[in-house]
């Protein structure tokens, strides 16, 4: 399809009460459905405070509150919804999962977090996912009428793996709900979206909560969105709101003509004859 998508991500406020964070999104949501939106996400643990303190207690299985709230949220406003994430428990394990519902209210796609987010930087934060949650170990995509989508969790983002197999399954847009730090937020969220842009020559959306700067683990916010030259074409600050922007599949194969290094042959362009070297 040659049309373009308009998108909406979703810069949640989240408070400590899993109520009144999905009463919030629910009208969130609507908000962005009534400015035109067709695609919108919320940010990763868009129903609870993010830690490992909290994943147990704000677990839920699937299907449950959050589950059928944002199910809601999709029906209702009759837009594709990518749900954030939420902890999701399933047979006594934790996974950091994200559902995907079509605006039918239906569940298209769930993907649990892959790559959990153990880092140690001395002296300015230490969080370790793998205390408490389990990681997935498969791919998400879903097909909208405008393009394919897929989707990571976070930290999911540093691997260029992942978006690699995303391109080559055609996906034009990827969406990262994170929530990253204010240690690695300045440093690198900006900086991983572009480059996963740039790579892999697609649109890249990255939807943060809002910062809370009384919370245990404080997010970096700036949800983004990058286009496939690697430019930055909506951007936030880090209090709550909703970030808009278009998506034109059209645009993602005009660059991949322009610049066609999905169509080199990689045996051949790493084949090196070492014995004359």
């Amino acid at each position: 399809m040659s049309f373009k998508m308009k998108i909406a991500l979703v810069q949640l406020a989240v408070s400590a009460t899993k109520a009144d964070n999905l009463k919030h999104a629910t009208q969130l949501v609507s908000r962005a459905a009534k400015e035109g939106a067709k695609l919108v996400s919320l940010p990763e643990c868009f129903n609870s405070p993010y830690g490992t303190s909290y994943f147990p207690e704000y677990a839920e299985k699937i299907p449950g509150a959050s589950f059928d709230s944002l199910s809601s949220m999709a029906k209702e406003n009759q837009v594709y919804l990518i749900g954030g994430s939420f902890p999701e428990e399933d047979n006594g394990k934790l996974f950091n999962t994200c559902c995907v519902f079509n605006p039918k209210g239906e569940m298209i796609a769930k993907h649990r977090k892959i790559h959990l987010f153990d880092i140690d930087v001395p002296g300015k934060i230490r969080f370790q996912e793998s205390e408490t949650l389990s990681p997935g170990n498969s791919f998400t995509t879903f097909d909208t009428p405008y393009c394919k989508v897929g989707v990571g969790i976070c930290y999911d983002i540093r691997f260029p793996e992942l978006a690699q197999v995303y391109a080559k399954l055609n996906c034009k847009l990827l969406v990262y709900p994170g929530a990253f730090n204010m240690t690695t937020g300045p440093a690198h969220w900006e900086l991983l979206q572009r480059g996963r842009a740039l790579d892999n020559q697609m649109y890249v959306a990255t939807v943060s909560p809002a910062r809370d700067t009384g919370a245990k683990y404080v997010a970096w916010g700036h949800s983004t969105v990058v286009n496939p030259w690697g430019e930055v074409i909506a951007t936030t600050e880090h209090e709550e709101t909703i970030l808009y922007a278009d998506i034109d599949p059209a645009y993602v194969e005009e660059v991949r003509e322009q610049i066609p290094t999905r169509k080199q042959k990689r045996d051949d362009m790493y084949t090196l004859d070492w014995k004359k070297s």
